[in-house]
C-alpha cells in the first residue's frame, strides 16, 4: 500500500482556495482533502455551470457540507466550445475569489484528469499565470495529480506523485455521497465510477 505523502510536512493550511473547471470537481479530485479538514477557511469557485439548476443547486448544498464560501461563473462548457485565452481565463477566476492572497490553492493538473479535458488544463494554466503575475498569491498550490492512460482506464491516482493521501473510509463514503446524493451522479456514471479513495497532488514551489 502506498503510505501518505504530505509533501514532507504537516498540514497547516488556514485560508485556502480550491479552483475548478467545473462543479463537483472540488469533490471528485480533492473532497477528502475538504472533509479532512473543516476547520480550514475554504473557498471553492467554478468557473462553468453558473446557470445550470442542477449543477448549481448540488454545487450550494455541496458547499454546506464542506463548510466554504463559494461561487460559479458560467463560461462556456458546450461540446463546440472555443478554447479560451488564458487572460480570459484568469478574469474569471479573479472576478469569482473573494481574496488574492491564500496559504494553499488546490487546482486542476497542466494535462487534466480526463485526457484532452482542454478545460481542466486551461485552469491549470491559468492559475500558474495569475500566481507568476503576483495577482494572485499563494503560498502553495497543488495541482490534481491522476491519469486515465490516454482514456485507456477511468482515471487513477498518480503514485509518484509529491502529495499521496489515503483517505478513511468513512471519509471516502462521505465524498462518494457528496457525488452521488447531493450532486446527483448515479452509481454507474463515469463521476461514481472513478470517485479516488486515494487523493494525489503535484506540488508547485512555494510562492510569496
Amino acid at each position: 500500500m502506498t503510505p501518505d505523502r504530505v509533501a514532507g510536512f504537516s498540514y497547516k493550511y488556514t485560508n485556502c482556495a480550491v479552483i475548478v473547471a467545473h462543479a463537483a470537481d472540488e469533490t471528485l479530485w480533492a473532497g477528502g482533502t475538504l472533509l479532512l479538514h473543516p476547520e480550514t477557511r475554504w473557498s471553492i469557485v467554478t468557473v462553468c455551470r453558473e446557470n445550470d439548476a442542477d449543477r448549481a443547486a448540488g454545487f450550494q448544498k455541496a458547499l454546506e457540507q464542506y463548510n466554504a464560501k463559494g461561487a460559479m461563473g458560467d463560461l462556456d462548457d458546450g461540446p463546440e466550445q472555443k478554447p479560451h485565452r488564458t487572460i480570459e481565463l484568469e478574469d474569471a477566476i479573479m472576478d469569482l475569489l473573494p481574496s488574492d492572497r491564500y496559504d494553499l490553492i488546490l487546482t486542476h493538473g497542466l494535462w487534466g484528469e480526463y485526457a484532452g479535458d482542454k478545460r481542466h488544463e486551461g485552469i491549470a494554466r491559468a492559475v500558474i499565470a495569475l500566481r507568476e503575475s503576483e495577482r494572485l498569491a499563494a503560498t502553495e498550490v497543488w495541482m490534481f495529480a491522476y491519469e486515465d492512460g490516454g482514456k485507456k482506464y477511468l482515471p487513477r491516482p498518480i503514485d509518484d506523485a509529491d502529495v499521496y493521501l489515503r483517505l478513511p473510509k468513512d471519509v471516502w463514503d462521505q465524498k462518494y455521497e457528496i457525488l452521488t446524493h447531493t450532486y446527483g451522479f448515479a452509481p454507474d456514471s463515469v463521476q461514481a465510477k472513478t470517485t479516488p479513495k486515494d487523493e494525489t497532488f503535484w506540488l508547485l514551489g512555494k510562492g510569496k
